[in-house]
């Protein structure tokens, strides 16, 4: 399979209407395998985000025509931390009908207008922030429906320790006066520990200095557990959280 030169895609795309040929069960498990192999690091095993965005979702912000996935896919976004991905068009092609299959079955079940009720009924702003409101103890949640797919979030409320990030590890430690301190991690080395306390307030110390020392890899975000249609609806909320502009 040869590789085609960037500029060669814009060609490509003038010169006809693009219409993904690879449309095929056999192209979808091909073009799942590239994207695991290729794809995956940045944009998670089941292109539901992490380093880059849930492309899972079916909703797109840098156009969401098949040329123009192919483009993205092919050249890369400039401005971007994403890359080209230097395959010929036929396996590209094969990428883009593997998201198409995940959008098909991406939409939410629930009313993101109950599920903002029930958000502020549960008392999630106290950790999380939505436009600049609220707390910073949890992850910000303002643009999560991009970066999360459905299933992940709704994974996160009922079993917040099922997918724990590093950032949110929880230190507890003895100082050198044998004052207890914890907070969240923020950052850890050989020598140091640096973490955020449920104040808000930011504590570096010297792990010498400590008179004990722990890091507990779970949650601290309690489950809330809740009827199936809540659990629906403030999944849709969180969903419905994007920046604007995003195109179907």
């Amino acid at each position: 399979m040869r590789l085609l030169a960037p500029l060669a895609f814009a060609a490509l795309l003038q010169a006809q209407e693009a219409k993904n040929p690879a449309t095929s069960t056999a192209d979808v498990a091909a073009g799942a395998k590239t994207f695991r192999s290729h794809c995956s690091e940045c944009h998670g095993f089941e292109a539901q985000g992490g380093r880059g965005p849930n492309l899972a979702s079916g909703v797109f912000y840098h156009g969401s025509s098949d040329a123009e996935l192919l483009r993205n896919i092919s050249d890369g976004i400039a401005g971007t931390e994403m890359p080209g991905l230097f395959y010929s068009p036929d396996r590209v092609w094969q990428v883009v009908s593997y998201l198409r299959s995940l959008n098909a079955r991406a939409a939410p079940a629930g009313d993101p207008a109950k599920g903002a009720a029930i958000y502020g009924a549960k008392g999630c702003a106290k950790c999380h922030r939505i436009d600049g409101s609220g707390g910073r103890l949890g992850p910000d949640l303002s643009q999560i429906g991009r970066a999360r797919s459905a299933e992940h979030i709704r994974q996160a409320i009922a079993t917040p320790n099922a997918d724990v990030r590093q950032r949110y590890w929880f230190v507890s430690a003895t100082g050198p006066e044998g004052k207890p301190v914890s907070g969240f991690l923020m950052n850890e080395d050989t020598y140091t520990v640096q973490f955020m306390d449920l104040g808000e307030q930011l504590h570096s110390m010297n792990k010498s200095d400590l008179r004990g020392y722990q890091v507990e890899m779970k949650s601290r975000m309690p489950p809330f557990p809740m009827p199936a249609a809540d659990l629906d609806n403030l999944t849709a909320y969180l969903v419905s959280l994007r920046p604007k502009g995003g195109s179907k």
